[in-house]
């Protein structure tokens, strides 16, 4: 089976090339920039070029291809673009899944969606998911709350580097989970017929707030950290001036995420359907607090040895 894979250099992303690759699939990567993206070649996969932001380079790039898994999304730094990368590209991409005879489409959206029709970024992926219903194709599309990998930015480095970390008031709890694990089912999913024109969550076991995890990330590095509370009127304030200026309206539309967060909701699900539907064992998943104790502890070795090197470079003179 022959793989093409969008968003293949972003933190998801580059785990579902790697576990294709691994699982000996052939991988093709949708890439606007080939030196940006040539860690991916190295480990085994073909670049091809294309551009979301001109739908019109994508066609082509379906040639011989069995299955596309889309975990691509627009960038901060892709401002006014956000319409065309997120929504119309993908429209035309399941057309030219539908012309080519692709035999899955898996497509990532967001958890609890539904609640939140009237967010841009979260609407568009609702009208994305309504296409694939709609297409003919056999899809699968996987319902995400949150990665570890988010978590080391947000939480882990400002604690070790001792700045401080901004959180709102929110009692909002999300089901993290781990990039590699998420990659794993998704590439179980392709060899599960009982996975065709289904909507699966992907979860991690426990909801943390935020709270939560600054406490465990203090207890694992030994520090103390520095907590902003950013009250969440603010944040709605912001997003409502952002919204009155055109160049702003790609933060407008971010900020709109203030409203998932000021609803204090649950991002979990009871995914026993799901390991039992891809056939794993939930106990091979990793859980957020091993996860942050092996980072921290790398982390803590390489201080160490660091530290340990500047005082035998200090004893030299």
């Amino acid at each position: 089976m022959s793989l093409l894979i969008l968003g293949g250099t972003g933190t998801l992303g580059r785990q579902i090339v790697r576990r294709a690759l691994d699982e000996g699939f052939q991988v093709k990567c949708l890439v606007r920039s080939f030196r940006r993206s040539s860690f991916l070649k190295e480990w085994g996969a073909e670049l091809v070029y294309g551009d979301l932001k001109t739908p019109e380079t994508i066609p082509l790039t379906l040639v011989g291809i069995t299955a596309i898994i889309d975990a691509s999304s627009s960038r901060p730094s892709d401002l006014d673009n956000t319409t065309r990368i997120d929504l119309y590209s993908k429209y035309i991409i399941i057309e030219a899944a539908k012309k080519a005879n692709i035999q899955k489409y898996i497509f990532f959206s967001l958890l609890n969606a539904y609640k939140y029709p009237d967010i841009p970024l979260i609407s568009m992926k609702l009208k994305i998911e309504k296409a694939l219903k709609e297409s003919g194709l056999n899809y699968t599309i996987f319902t995400l709350a949150g990665f570890f990998q988010g978590l080391i930015t947000q939480y882990a480095l400002p604690i070790l580097e001792k700045k401080s970390v901004w959180i709102t008031e929110s009692t909002t709890t999300i089901a993290y989970m781990d990039t590699q694990d998420i990659a794993r089912l998704t590439i179980k999913s392709l060899s599960v017929e009982k996975s065709n024109k289904c909507i699966l969550p992907l979860v991690g076991s426990y909801s943390w707030n935020s709270l939560e995890i600054i406490k465990l990330c203090e207890k694992l590095s030994g520090q103390r950290s520095r907590i902003i509370k950013i009250p969440v009127y603010l944040l709605k304030f912001t997003q409502q001036f952002t919204k009155l200026f055109q160049w702003s309206w790609n933060i407008s539309d971010r900020l709109a995420f203030t409203e998932v967060i000021s609803r204090g909701d649950d991002f979990n699900a009871i995914m026993n359907d799901v390991y039992d539907l891809l056939n794993i064992d939930i106990r091979e998943t990793v859980k957020l607090d091993i996860y942050m104790q092996e980072y921290f502890t790398k982390i803590m070795k390489k201080l160490k040895e660091l530290n340990k090197k500047e005082v035998i470079e200090s004893t030299k003179f």
